[in-house]
């Protein structure tokens, strides 16, 4: 299987790789500079100048892109929009890093984390622009997508106990009433997703 990463130098980009090529996958780090992830393969050039040409000899297509400052938040958005627009009616499926600001309080599906009173007021704008993404990608029924939102504590630093559970659309807490996953753990998830394909146009979430 051929694997692209987007965003392959990130913390999560790195051990997505990592994780990739420990299960055998030909990965190909996709990245504006010096590669410094595992990945056999490098394809030097911006997101936002990838053409279909260039993804066309994968199987799958994870977008590990980050966007933080107030300036770049939007990118979430235009992001993936370039992504579902070169791949549009092909058979690569697209895996996204989501967010958990997007989960939602309980089966109504009527509340998102992000809209509830203590969501924390500094992660806030980040939340609303990745839900905001998220809806938008809900709206294309010609791309294979995946969106993958982690737990709410989500640690770069945490151990990789190789296992994890997934849950659905609702924010879901572990036996101890935590929702939490490193980083680790959360690459085992994805490339699992990768290699299975279970859940096309879902959004599905990831704990331990």
């Amino acid at each position: 299987m051929k694997v692209a990463v987007i965003g392959a130098n990130g913390k999560a980009g790195r051990l997505i790789v990592a994780e990739a090529v420990a299960r055998g996958l030909e990965a190909t780090a996709v990245v504006r500079g010096e590669n410094h992830s595992a990945a056999q393969q490098v394809l030097k050039k911006d997101l936002f100048d990838l053409t279909k040409a260039d993804l066309a000899g994968f199987d799958v297509v994870i977008d590990a892109f980050a966007a933080w400052t107030p300036e770049t938040l939007p990118q979430h958005s235009t992001s993936l929009a370039h992504l579902c627009a070169i791949l549009a009616g092909t058979k690569v499926r697209l895996l996204v890093v989501g967010g958990a600001g997007s989960l939602y309080t309980d089966a109504s599906l009527a509340v998102q984390l992000v809209d509830t009173p203590d969501f924390p007021a500094e992660y806030k704008p980040l939340a609303q622009a990745m839900a905001q993404a998220l809806a938008e990608l809900r709206k294309r029924d010609d791309v294979q997508w995946t969106y993958l939102s982690p737990a709410a504590v989500f640690d770069p630093e945490g151990a990789k106990t190789g296992t994890y559970r997934l849950a659905g659309e609702v924010f879901t807490v572990n036996e101890k009433g935590e929702s939490y996953v490193s980083y680790a753990d959360y690459a085992i998830a994805m490339i699992d997703e990768a290699l299975n394909g279970k859940h096309i146009r879902e959004r599905i979430s990831v704990l331990s």
